[in-house]
């Protein structure tokens, strides 16, 4: 297993050309650090940035104004050292689990049969042993979902990326998912960043809850969740607090308002 990644986002602002109009600062001034190991969630409306600055931790863009640390290194370009895993699991239809899981390890420099012993670790990390040689449509979406986390983590890496990667599931799906990730988050020890819309699920899996707002993408409020891992109940005072601090800070709703739905 990699050692847990240490993240530092420094005043980082990225911009687009548009054409016939003036730049669109996509993200502005965005500050952040990430503890090795911690499970950090970024929330907030469409068009705030999370995604943007999601691409430049993973290092697929290198135009922006700020910097970047891992290890207290700059980040230049991709490596195995970050995975992601998308919304859509994007398993390529035409390989079966294992041989999608091993796509990650193309350009890995382990031996073969530890490579195959890798796979297959990760396979029953994420509880699909068994399902080794189905293809993906013989797969639920849960379990393809599945099988893209065991894929972003065989390559060991020290960051796991999740850019809304329940968003695309059931309700009751994606409630055994958020318990699924935090098992895995636990046996791997790795750090997470964590990308959704449902502040629940924000809450419910993270140590620390980033808020952005949009016009420009900026960071406006960091909230620590002071909850047990694993307890954590969703109808809870406590977690009723949390989630109207939140979704004050995005400007969902007015501090009155928010106050008087906690009451309801």
């Amino acid at each position: 297993m990699a050692e847990p990644g240490r993240l530092e986002v420094k005043a980082v602002s990225k911009s687009y050309a548009v054409p016939g109009r003036p730049r669109l600062d996509a993200l502005v001034n965005a500050s952040l650090d990430v503890e090795p190991g911690a499970f950090v969630t970024l929330v907030g409306p469409s068009g705030c940035g999370k995604s943007t600055l999601l691409r430049l931790i993973l290092g697929l863009d290198k135009d922006y104004e700020g910097d970047i640390l891992l290890h207290g290194e700059r980040i230049a370009g991709t490596s195995l050292s970050r995975g992601i895993v998308f919304q859509d699991h994007r398993l390529l239809p035409w390989m079966t689990l294992e041989q999608n899981i091993g796509l990650a390890l193309t350009n890995s420099t382990l031996p073969p049969e530890q490579q195959r012993r890798t796979i297959q670790s990760h396979i029953d990390l994420v509880g699909l042993q068994g399902f080794e040689k189905a293809y993906p449509h013989e797969l639920s979406g849960g379990m393809a979902q599945r099988g893209a986390i065991a894929r972003g983590l065989v390559g060991q890496p020290e960051i796991l990326l999740l850019d809304e990667p329940l968003g695309a599931l059931d309700a009751l799906t994606r409630v055994r998912l958020q318990e699924e990730l935090l098992r895995i988050w636990r046996a791997e020890g790795v750090t997470m960043i964590l990308v959704t819309h449902d502040v629940d699920e924000a809450i419910f899996l993270s140590d620390t809850v980033i808020v952005m707002n949009a016009n420009p993408g900026r960071i406006v409020k960091q909230v620590k969740v002071d909850l047990p891992p694993g307890l954590r109940d969703r109808v809870s005072p406590a977690f009723a607090a949390l989630k109207r601090e939140i979704l004050v800070a995005m400007g969902e709703v007015v501090p009155h308002a928010a106050a008087q739905l906690a009451e309801a």
